[in-house]
């Protein structure tokens, strides 16, 4: 998984509500798609017409937010199934981090099991940090400091829990942390067997 440290780039606006994983990656696409391959759909109905060629009026099809790092959304992002594609896809995309009010809350853990920084921030922040960023300006997101930096504005502090920041900034999902704990955990279960040997019976 890629460490999170700073990222500094565009920021993509889609501003609406309840954008759900479907939308993100269609359902249909999870059969036919390997992990590395979705990067062409990702909002896929948004992105392109019904006769597969571009939408000019999306976002992520102009410039500069072709290569936008950042996504700025509405509230209840990723609602809807569980699938972690919605997640690959977004990470494939070039998204590193998404910035909303609220989020569905498996979509949410996937996207720190994938490298992706899920940000909250009161919605009136948002609006006001979309305004800036719509205007083809660059934000910064540092994990170190918990700091957004725009334009304009004075440095917007966000929090998340501590072994999900530090995690990101070493790129390590729950497997990674299993197995960097092994040592730990064999020599608790060690004296766990001589303490409690019945467990084990």
């Amino acid at each position: 998984m890629k460490a999170f440290d700073v990222c500094t780039g565009h920021a993509a606006v889609i501003a609406r509500d309840d954008i759900d994983t479907d939308l993100i990656v269609r359902i249909e696409r999870i059969s036919q798609l390997v992990r590395g391959q979705f990067q062409p759909w990702a909002f896929e109905t948004l992105r392109y017409r019904p006769d597969g060629s571009e939408n000019p009026d999306f976002v992520l099809n102009q410039a500069p937010f072709r290569d936008a790092k950042i996504l700025l959304t509405g509230a209840n992002f990723g609602c809807g199934s569980s699938r972690e594609m919605a997640v690959w896809a977004l990470d494939e995309f070039g998204i590193r981090c998404v910035i909303a009010s609220s989020y569905g809350d498996i979509f949410y853990s996937n996207c720190f099991q994938n490298g992706v920084l899920p940000i909250r921030l009161a919605a009136d922040v948002i609006a006001t940090i979309m305004l800036i960023a719509a205007s083809g300006a660059e934000l910064t997101v540092d994990l170190n400091a918990c700091l957004i930096r725009v334009p304009g504005l004075d440095p917007i502090a966000f929090s998340l829990p501590e072994s999900q920041r530090v995690a990101l900034l070493n790129g390590q999902d729950d497997v990674d942390l299993a197995v960097a704990r092994e040592v730990s955990i064999v020599d608790y279960q060690k004296k766990d067997r001589v303490a409690r040997p019945w467990v084990y019976a």
